[in-house]
């Protein structure tokens, strides 16, 4: 008895100490920023033309579907002087995932650009920035943006960056923005059009169809170096799919540098010969295995060889599979060289010439010191953005950057698969049978290879007259096929063509 009036007595003091403990007060959120932008007047001339423009640099506050603030979204626009509210509007942006837009920028897009010795080394300081004739702003008005994480895009209030660093999630950010951007700027029946680099093209075909889930629909959805099924970029055990699609690019490379004896006249008549091969020869012995005889491989090894310079002896000991960083280590290994993974043009000093893999990229090497520093000359002078923002050239250098690769369009009975949005393109295109697709291929690309993107376009799945909307374009470079000033020329064409043959 003692013992029970003792635990009443003990419960009775809890519940007092409850009804009188005063609550914590609730925590108060971070104030959201404000948004910072600087307006410059800027003119570009095209054709002996000049064409005067409004940019605008700096942030926008992204708000969700709930009308809450979840980032500081970091963009460029360039829109014409006196322009019409139904001129074409192009959203564009670069890959990674991570990275921000300024090659895209500088490179081909914008009203400048920097002037890069191809494919050779460009020296340091100071950079040439030149006017851009090969722009597309006679044609259409630019919004460079760049993903949070990027550029000046931050996360506010209570979001986090790892409610945008996923494919799901970029999709989703990306589509808020376009969307405000248009409202904001009472452009939302101008003819619209995404153009995307390397992951931006992954980015692009899932973002095509998202926004026409929400009812808006694309003029046009331009792919530069272009990857929908990410199978084709790796090397995974088992998986006989990226050798094959890797290989004309090792011809292609092969031919290049003069490594192989029988070189046809043309890259193009050369490659429809590799297509062939790849496709009636080299993929039916790979699918099987290890039932190829000791004599059939050497067979195939020798014909490897004769078609990427790589010895035959090189191919037995790689089991007719050669990866790409194998492929840029052994090919000049006699030289001292190894070749470029974004533009295998490019060469570079092979500092271990004991090494199975190449150990960095020339062409990036080459180049990357020019973009950076030329933009960021351009983006803190010419557009005058305030110095103290800082700008992000990639989220990779943040802590804690990790991407989410999970994608919704690509679940199957809760099974993980392969993570491909070319079924996102697919479904967006058979939802809205006008859209157009250009695809812009490097044939010297061996980080999204051209093969590979033939191969995901086959693959579709899609009617002979949808599959007519997809436009496939070759260039003799690689990955940013712009550094090349033919490429550079003939990407204005193309581009230029496409926009006004879709915004009518």
């Amino acid at each position: 008895m003692k013992k029970l009036l003792t635990a009443c007595l003990f419960m009775a003091a809890l519940t007092q100490a409850a009804l009188t403990q005063t609550p914590e007060p609730e925590k108060k959120s971070a104030p959201i920023p404000e948004p910072q932008t600087a307006t410059t007047h800027q003119s570009v001339k095209i054709n002996g033309a000049s064409i005067e423009l409004t940019a605008v640099a700096g942030t926008r506050l992204l708000k969700d579907e709930n009308n809450k603030p979840i980032a500081l979204f970091g963009f460029t626009s360039y829109t014409k002087e006196k322009g019409e509210a139904d001129r074409p509007i192009v959203f564009a942006f670069n890959g990674g995932p991570g990275s921000s837009s300024f090659w895209l920028h500088m490179g081909v897009l914008g009203p400048k650009r920097i002037v890069v010795n191809d494919p050779e080394f460009t020296p340091g300081a100071p950079y040439e920035l030149v006017n851009n004739e090969f722009s597309i702003l006679d044609v259409a008005d630019l919004v460079m943006i760049d993903p949070v994480g990027t550029g000046l895009s931050v996360p506010v209030g209570e979001a986090k960056f790892d409610d945008f660093w996923g494919v799901d999630q970029d999709i989703r950010s990306i589509a808020l923005f376009i969307t405000q951007y248009l409202i904001d700027n009472r452009r939302m029946n101008a003819p619209k059009y995404l153009l995307g680099e390397s992951y931006g093209t992954f980015r692009n075909a899932g973002l095509m169809n998202a926004l026409l889930g929400q009812g808006i629909a694309m003029n046009g959805v331009i792919m530069v170096s272009a990857v929908f099924d990410l199978r084709t970029l790796m090397f995974p055990p088992g998986d006989d799919l990226p050798y094959v699609v890797h290989f004309p690019t090792y011809a292609a490379t092969a031919w290049y540098h003069k490594k192989i004896s029988t070189r046809a006249a043309t890259l193009e008549a050369f490659l429809d010969e590799v297509r062939d091969f790849t496709q009636n020869e080299y993929a039916p012995a790979l699918f099987r295995g290890d039932q190829l005889t000791a004599e059939e491989k050497k067979t195939l090894a020798g014909k490897l060889s004769a078609y990427t310079g790589l010895d035959a002896d090189y191919w037995l000991k790689a089991d007719l599979r050669v990866t790409n960083g194998e492929f840029f280590q052994e090919l000049l290994r006699g030289e001292g060289k190894t070749v470029g993974r974004l533009d295998s043009r490019f060469t570079g000093v092979n500092q271990d010439l004991l090494s199975q893999f190449a150990d960095y990229d020339p062409q990036s090497a080459a180049i990357s010191p020019a973009y950076v520093t030329g933009f960021l000359h351009y983006f803190y002078n010419d557009l005058q953005v305030k110095t103290d923002q800082q700008y992000a050239i990639t989220a990779g250098r943040r802590q804690g950057f990790k991407w989410d690769w999970k994608h919704a369009g690509n679940s199957s009975w809760n099974a993980p698969t392969a993570i491909n949005t070319g079924i996102d393109m697919a479904e967006a295109m058979t939802h809205d049978p006008n859209v157009k697709v250009l695809i812009l291929n490097g044939y010297f690309d061996l980080a999204t290879v051209f093969y590979g993107v033939e191969h995901s376009i086959d693959h579709l799945g899609l009617p002979k007259a949808l599959k007519d909307n997809i436009i496939m374009k070759y260039y003799e470079a690689g990955h940013m096929m712009y550094t090349h000033r033919p490429s550079m020329e003939k990407f204005k064409q193309d581009v230029a063509a496409f926009i006004l043959s879709t915004s009518k």
